[in-house]
């Protein structure tokens, strides 16, 4: 007789079935609960790996920027671009330029001069 019962449902109807709504409520609210956590996952799962392909392909650009950056500071490419300027490398090596400070003179050698 109590699997006729429950088909029928009289659980729900019955002088007690305060009890029942309750539980039945409370388990709803849990699955909603449950439902949406799953959901707000899966978003933050899909956020990490559009992130992590942005961040993938981001670095791809940065080490190709590097390497031209790298091709363009060479002193060949340097001098390639400066004769279409009429500027051309220099023949003599630099010179060091030293200066020598003069020591203050004294105001007794200062008389004297």
């Amino acid at each position: 007789m109590s699997i006729y019962n429950l088909l029928k449902a009289r659980f729900l109807i019955d002088d007690d079935a305060i009890k029942n709504w309750r539980f039945i409520v409370f388990l709803i609210v849990l699955a909603i609960i449950m439902i949406a956590n799953t959901q707000r996952y899966e978003q933050k799962v899909f956020k990490i790996a559009e992130l992590t392909s942005e961040v993938k392909e981001l670095r791809s650009e940065f080490v190709d920027r590097r390497s031209e950056l790298m091709k363009l500071r060479m002193e060949s490419t340097v001098s390639e671009k400066m004769v279409e300027r009429e500027i051309y490398p220099s023949t003599v090596p630099p010179v060091k330029i030293k200066v020598k400070k003069e020591e203050e003179k004294s105001f007794l050698k200062k008389l004297w001069q």
